[in-house]
Formats: structure tokens, sequence, C-alpha cells
């Protein structure tokens, strides 16, 4: 894993291929998420964890891009139905498969402990990283998750840096870091919530 190299006075946020802010949303077709742009932004977002610095991040990494190649997949065999991530899952579940869908379920599971970790922390300044992650696994993965998988997340939550090494990594200027998380971490809440209402929906269901 390597970290990603910040511009100089940039973030990491500049960094990314596609950043969730600027993943198309069709308010007309039901808030329908298009594919493309929000698979490259979520595997974007996992570099984040290489900024970690520590090999206990990786199941976590690992186990989002997982997800995100599913889904993929799915769109590959039908691009037609595919171009937004709802029509995707709906079409999926037609054939009476669900590997997409379900890989869509742990992959929104991800990137809200994802969210609520890194928004819970920039909101708190005297809160560690290891303080927040543990509190956003508890809320979002832990419950799903096999008491053989729990110790393998939980030993990544005890190997976070330090919350001062963390932000610095982020980017030099540290008012421009904390502001442009914000704006990404309000983009990726926004689409967090719509997929998370879809996926509780009749027709995600399998």
């Amino acid at each position: 894993m390597s970290a990603p190299v910040i511009p100089p006075g940039g973030t990491i946020v500049q960094t990314f291929r596609q950043s969730f802010v600027d993943v198309p949303i069709d308010a007309d077709k039901d808030n329908a998420i298009a594919t493309t742009q929000f698979l490259d932004a979520a595997e974007s977002l996992t570099t984040i964890f290489d900024v970690m610095g520590s090999v206990a991040f990786s199941p976590v990494k690992s186990d989002m891009l997982g997800n995100v190649k599913k889904l993929r997949e799915r769109q590959l065999v039908a691009p037609v139905e595919s171009e937004n991530i709802q029509d995707l899952c709906r079409n999926e579940l037609k054939t009476k498969k669900h590997t997409a869908t379900e890989g869509l379920l742990w992959l929104i599971r991800g990137l809200e402990f994802t969210n609520i970790a890194l928004s819970s922390n920039l909101a708190d300044p005297c809160k560690e990283l290891s303080e927040s992650f543990r509190g956003a696994y508890g809320q979002t993965l832990k419950p799903h998750h096999s008491f053989l998988v729990k110790p393998v997340f939980s030993a990544a939550m005890s190997a976070c840096p330090y919350r001062k090494d963390f932000y610095a990594k982020l980017g030099s200027d540290d008012a421009k870091v904390q502001e442009d998380l914000r704006v990404y971490l309000a983009a990726l809440e926004k689409i967090v919530g719509i997929l998370k209402g879809f996926l509780e929906s009749k027709e995600a269901k399998w």
C-alpha cells in the first residue's frame, strides 16, 4: 500500500480520481446515482486507508474494493441496464442473482463506516482517530461481522495513527484539509443515505 502523493498546497481530496462531490445524482429519476462515477469515487476513497500506514487496514480496503469489483462485473455484463446503481441492482435481481446487489450492501456499510469515523473525528478536535473509528465500527460493520472477522477489524481500529500525524499526511494546510474533507464527507453522506434507502426498499430485496 503506497500513500497518495499530495500536491504542494493541496489536500488528499485533490488526489482522488473521482470525488463523491462530482458523482451525478438524477433527481428526476428518484435520485439515480451514476454507476461509473460512484464506483470510481468509492475506489478513490480507499486510498485514505493507505495513509493510515498500517497493514492492519488492508482487510478494510480489500473488502471495499472486492465489493466495487462485484458491481463493475455486473456493469460489464449488462452496461445498458446499469447506467445508474439502482437500475444495476434492479436488473440483476430480475435474473434471480444478487452478487452485485449484496456487494452494494457491504460497500455502503464500508462507506458509511468511513464517513462516520472521519466526520465524528473532524467534529471533535480532541478525539483520537482510533476512538472515532472504533465508534463508527460499532455502529456500522460490527453488527454484521462474524466472530472471526471482528478481531481483524478491531486490530485495524487499534492501529490508527495519531490524529496529528494523520491530518499532516492529508495536506500541509490543516484548515484547507478540514474544509475539503467536510465538503467531501457531506457529499458521501448524501449518497450513502440515498443508497441505504434504496437497499431497505422492497425492490432491492432478494
